[in-house]
């Protein structure tokens, strides 16, 4: 099983940036394709971004298309989120997470989770 904490979340005015980071508890040999995805109140979890294990191929929900980015660094263990021009409909709970293959974007298809870090974005 692989542990995933998120951090970099907080509150910050429309058009502001943060950076989410998810750090794994462990280092592993086995590679991950990882995705973030976020969950707003009375709302189901959707996708954000995905990238594959290597790095090389990136995936983008048309809402953050333009305005996010994802990287990750392997010899860290830790995939990034930096996410610029916030607008309010951004503010959710922003969950990191992590599949053997890339492809599916779908929250189920997704094994293992951090537990979310709140992003708040005022108007």
């Amino acid at each position: 099983q692989v542990q995933l904490v998120e951090s970099g979340g907080g509150l910050v005015q429309a058009g502001g940036s943060l950076r989410l980071s998810c750090a794994a508890s462990r280092r592993t040999f086995i590679t991950y394709a990882m995705g973030w995805f976020r969950q707003a109140p009375g709302k189901e979890r959707e996708f954000v971004s995905a990238i594959s294990w290597s790095g090389g191929n990136t995936v983008y929900a048309d809402s953050v298309k333009g305005r996010f980015t994802i990287s990750r660094d392997n010899a860290k263990n830790t995939v990034y989120l930096q996410m610029n021009s916030l607008k309010p409909e951004d503010t959710a709970v922003y969950y990191c997470a992590a599949k053997l293959q890339s492809g599916e974007t779908s929250a189920s298809s997704y094994p293992y989770w951090g537990q979310g870090t709140q992003v708040t974005v005022s108007s």
